[in-house]
């Protein structure tokens, strides 16, 4: 999926690149991982890398890098813009994540928790560096918090920003719950913007939106379940009782034959 099909429907996920530089195909490079976005319960998360040679290492700090929690979204885009006009010696990758993804992953039937999400997306990009032929020898943790996308900038790349949503869009933060009970549908729920997995999120459903039942929801009451197996390892013998024919059955009207 390229970026446009992800402003378009928020439901995979992109990886963007800038070309391999040259000389970090024979020199040892170091490489930086970083993230953004990781805790709003609006937006994308975002991993980045970027990678330089260690003999150039110095230029690129000379361009005055910091943690990009205390630049400026001027000072990010300058930053970013001068990384790319170096591009004879800087090479970098993204990854976007979209909300969609990220709770599909944290509430499937097998689940797919937001730490292993974030370790595999990083493992990811380290090792599409490596596929790349880059010659890799360090990987640290400076550089791409530099430049990589802030909360607001992927909103503002993804073409998803809001005046109503503040920059860091947090859980808790007032305008952001604002958002999200204005924009809850009773039946549909929330627009695909929103990581509906977050507790917060969950929260204004159960109250604004119509209650569901599921398909399962009376079988998990039945009381003609049997319990747990340890029951059958307690207060002494029991007499079994006979149990209902699993649901595969019933709904075929398909029962035991016992003779032909």
């Amino acid at each position: 999926m390229d970026l446009s099909e992800l402003e378009r429907d928020n439901t995979g996920r992109c990886r963007l690149s800038s070309p391999v530089p040259a000389v970090c195909l024979k020199e040892p490079c170091v490489l930086g991982v970083d993230e953004a976005g990781r805790g709003p319960v609006l937006g994308p998360m975002v991993y980045a890398i970027c990678y330089c040679p260690l003999s150039r290492l110095a230029d690129l700090e000379a361009l005055k890098v910091a943690d990009s929690k205390t630049l400026t979204e001027n000072e990010r885009e300058r930053l970013f813009a001068k990384m790319e006009e170096d591009g004879d010696f800087v090479g970098w990758a993204l990854d976007i994540l979209s909300p969609n993804l990220i709770s599909t992953s944290m509430l499937g039937r097998v689940k797919y928790n937001l730490n292993s999400l974030s370790h595999d997306t990083a493992a990811g990009l380290i090792r599409y560096a490596l596929d790349q032929n880059v010659n890799v020898t360090q990987v640290s943790c400076w550089v791409t918090a530099l430049w990589s996308p802030s909360d607001k900038r992927a909103f503002k790349k993804l073409k998803l920003a809001s005046d109503a949503v503040t920059i860091t869009s947090v859980s808790l933060d007032p305008k952001t719950k604002a958002w999200l009970r204005k924009h809850v549908d009773p039946v549909f729920g929330f627009p695909q913007f929103v990581r509906f997995s977050w507790s917060t999120a969950q929260a204004i459903l159960e109250k604004e939106a119509e209650h569901v039942t599921w398909e399962d929801s009376e079988a998990e009451e039945d009381p003609e379940r049997p319990g747990k197996i340890t029951s059958y390892f307690s207060q002494g013998l029991q007499t079994c009782r006979p149990q209902a024919p699993h649901r595969y059955f019933q709904e075929r009207g398909l029962e035991a034959a016992s003779s032909l």
